[in-house]
């Protein structure tokens, strides 16, 4: 068993490996660790880096995805993979700093679960701080999540936590609600977040509205809640509407006109339907994948015979 496991998911970053390689090496002479790159199959040389810094240093694993999953999909991956006693997640594009590596390696030795990484400022958009803000106050409804939590993408867990996050059968994996559903001995420690220096982030929109969508109906039921209560709320405002006109029909202060107003309900009330029949269909669909056992990640290839096939 290795000391430390540092699986990193790597896409589009072909400038980035080498340098992180070097700077993980530097940063734990004297820790037994193994490197695992896992390449989400990327448009761009990605992995032939991996195989070059592959063969330079014994420490190193690579492997190659056969179709993208996704950044939490290529991080479950590496994590069945990983065989240290603690394991660290960080991303490829050395934002975060393998020389930050020992200080979480030395707070998670003190008895914690998962020790989070918390960026006092974020070097990033501004879209993806409000991002991270609401993907933060969401977590803590859907999740549990203590407030004082940032959830990083840098963090460091025990390895028994990793075995048993690696046991859920969830076809839509997002880690930290893996984590979340595990363990609540979780800790944070100032880190500091730096500025991208090669290469450009692969994250958009579209592609953090797909993460949180993951967590919110992967591991939670929040939105089936929200559902219901807004048609609670719904039937009972038209039903206190419809009692509030029969008594003005029967005063005779009003006749039983309104088009305008049925077509409008009509149109408020269908909508809603639809969502919830759509809040549904979705829960529906991930179960129906789950329970075909469609895999999690397929794996094309390692630059290892001895990696687990």
């Amino acid at each position: 068993m290795k000391e430390l496991s540092i699986v990193i998911p790597v896409y589009n970053s072909h400038e980035c490996v080498f340098e992180l390689s070097r700077q993980i090496a530097d940063a734990l002479k004297g820790i037994d660790y193994e490197q695992i790159m896992v390449n989400d199959c990327s448009r761009d040389t990605s992995w032939d880096e991996i195989l070059k810094v592959s063969k330079e240093n014994k420490n190193i694993i690579g492997i190659n995805l056969r179709k993208n999953g996704g950044q939490d999909s290529a991080i479950l991956t590496g994590l069945n993979y990983a065989c240290g006693k603690y394991i660290v997640i960080m991303d490829d594009d050395l934002q975060h700093s393998p020389y930050d590596i020992p200080k979480l390696y030395k707070e998670i030795k003190k008895g914690f679960d998962v020790v989070y990484a918390d960026f006092t400022t974020l070097k990033q958009k501004a879209w993806k701080n409000i991002g991270s803000w609401f993907n933060g106050k969401i977590s803590e409804i859907a999740l549990g999540k203590p407030k004082e939590v940032y959830l990083s993408p840098f963090k460091i867990l025990d390895g028994k936590v990793v075995k048993e996050m690696c046991k859920f059968n969830n076809l839509f994996p997002y880690i930290d609600g893996l984590i979340f559903q595990v363990t609540k001995n979780i800790t944070q420690i100032p880190i500091e977040h730096h500025k991208r220096e090669m290469g450009a982030s692969n994250y958009n929109l579209i592609k953090s509205i797909k993460v949180f969508m993951r967590m919110l109906f992967g591991f939670s039921t929040m939105p089936l809640t929200i559902a219901t209560f807004t048609g609670t709320l719904a039937a009972f405002m038209g039903l206190g509407l419809a009692i509030f006109y029969a008594i003005r029909w029967f005063m005779g202060k009003e006749g039983l006109t309104g088009w305008t107003t049925i077509v409008i309900l009509i149109l408020v009330l269908g909508g809603g339907i639809l969502l919830s029949l759509g809040i549904i269909g979705k829960y529906l669909g991930q179960v129906y994948l789950t329970v075909n056992n469609v895999p999690k990640f397929i794996i094309k290839e390692t630059t290892h015979k001895d990696t687990n096939e």
